[in-house]
């Protein structure tokens, strides 16, 4: 079956307007299409089958390559069969995160948040660890995961629950004093709120004001107000099993997990108030963009912040956000390493450096994220020296990930794969 949908623009280019994915060198045919192959070989491998696979990959600050695999809607006798396309938009699970930093990030240079503040002062309650309760926790604690916060109670409420009637779950270690890492999701969605609480905006609104819109996106946090074209592009996350408690079903039938059609706002919005409860938009998850749209923010980023001409960001705060302001000790006294090596952090951001048990792959000294809900995984990673950067969205897979790790990281092997082909062929430019 072909599954490949690849746009090597320049041939879609209209009279003098620079194409948003530029066609490989000339003479690099045979890579681009040796990439194609590779990839949905990937996709199709009987041992380890995809739903759906989209990439995009930058080398030196240019778009040099997108690639679409696989089935973004699988028919079941209802539904025919869509394919991906470059365009598929995806629930992209945790590199919304790093999306919605971007937007706190435009709020800090309006002069409208402190990263060190009090965040209860935002927020209009009391936000305390019991365990430290003389001890502030702030929006750079949330950005880092070190707010002593965690998830144990839950990050996602419906918009009819204030987040002030919420008790959340605490970590004993350390307090949040900024020094010990707990990853959780719940912090994303109090940044968001007080996103909304600064602005009096809904944060998927705010969001496309703050980013989309000037970045000439289709995309946000709140698939029901897209575009019905756009939701037409939505890709059905799968995996063949029904829930996380469920024992996976290789050789059963895909089951949709998120954005199947017939897209839906989130219940109880008719009377929610901003600044209340952000979690139904789902900061820390929730964003569905396409991995060219992705490659747009990433260029941006490399520019210091600059799009197509305009400044969106200002050069000093991207370094800000991308510093490196925590790292793990080694020996777990300044965090939890959750059966994994930690990443060293930036503000909403993971880095990624060039070294074993480090990189995402050998020669890509990476800042970004990942994520992995549903059945989704995917890959934000740029070196932003370089300009060199890949994208992977993939939509789902028939078997367990965790049955076939990385070879040489914390990755899927599929993962580790669709990284090492990407940037052989695509950054290195190699045929074979």
């Amino acid at each position: 079956m072909n599954h490949g949908r690849r746009s090597l623009l320049g041939m879609v280019m209209l009279g003098a307007m620079e194409p948003l994915f530029a066609a490989m060198p000339v003479g690099a045919g045979g890579v681009a299409s040796s990439l194609d192959a590779e990839l949905a070989a990937i996709v199709d491998d009987p041992a380890f089958p995809l739903a759906s696979l989209s990439v995009a990959a930058v080398r030196a600050g240019r778009p040099v390559y997108e690639g679409a695999f696989g089935r973004r809607t699988i028919g079941n006798g209802s539904l025919p069969d869509r394919p991906a396309t470059p365009d598929t938009l995806y629930r992209i699970a945790s590199i919304s995160k790093l999306v919605t930093t971007l937007g706190l990030m435009r709020l800090l240079e309006d002069g409208k948040i402190d990263l060190d503040a009090d965040v209860s002062g935002y927020l209009g309650f009391s936000l305390r660890n019991p365990h430290f309760a003389s001890q502030a926790i702030t929006l750079r604690h949330l950005l880092l995961h070190t707010s002593s916060l965690r998830d144990d109670g839950g990050y996602f409420w419906p918009a009819t629950t204030a987040l002030k009637d919420v008790q959340p779950a605490w970590s004993g270690h350390a307090g949040p004093d900024g020094a010990y890492y707990t990853y959780c999701n719940l912090g994303f969605g109090l940044i968001g709120t007080v996103m909304e609480r600064v602005t009096g905006e809904r944060f998927d609104r705010l969001m496309t004001r703050l980013l989309f819109q000037p970045l000439g996106l289709q995309a946000g946090y709140n698939p029901s107000e897209l575009p019905q074209a756009a939701q037409d592009r939505l890709a059905t996350i799968y995996r063949k099993r029904a829930v996380d408690s469920d024992t996976w079903q290789p050789d059963g039938p895909w089951v949709a997990q998120v954005d199947a059609p017939g897209i839906q706002p989130p219940p109880g919005l008719a009377g929610y108030a901003p600044g209340t409860n952000a979690t139904p938009f789902s900061p820390t998850g929730g964003l569905r963009i396409s991995a060219r749209d992705l490659g747009v923010i990433m260029r941006m980023l490399m520019a210091g912040g600059v799009h197509d001409g305009k400044r969106l960001l200002q050069a000093a705060t991207i370094e800000r956000m991308f510093a490196r302001h925590w790292a793990y000790d080694g020996v777990g006294g300044n965090g939890n390493p959750l059966g994994s090596i930690l990443s060293p952090r930036g503000l909403g951001n993971a880095h990624y450096p060039d070294g074993p048990g480090m990189w995402l792959t050998p020669g890509l000294d990476a800042v970004g994220h990942l994520g992995d809900a549903y059945g989704l995984r995917s890959i934000f990673a740029m070196d932003r020296a370089s300009g060199n950067g890949i994208v992977v969205l993939a939509g789902g897979s028939a078997r367990d990930p965790a049955t076939d790790p990385g070879r040489d990281s914390t990755l899927a092997r599929y993962e580790e794969r669709v990284l090492a082909s990407v940037y052989r062929r695509a950054i290195l430019g190699q045929s074979a």
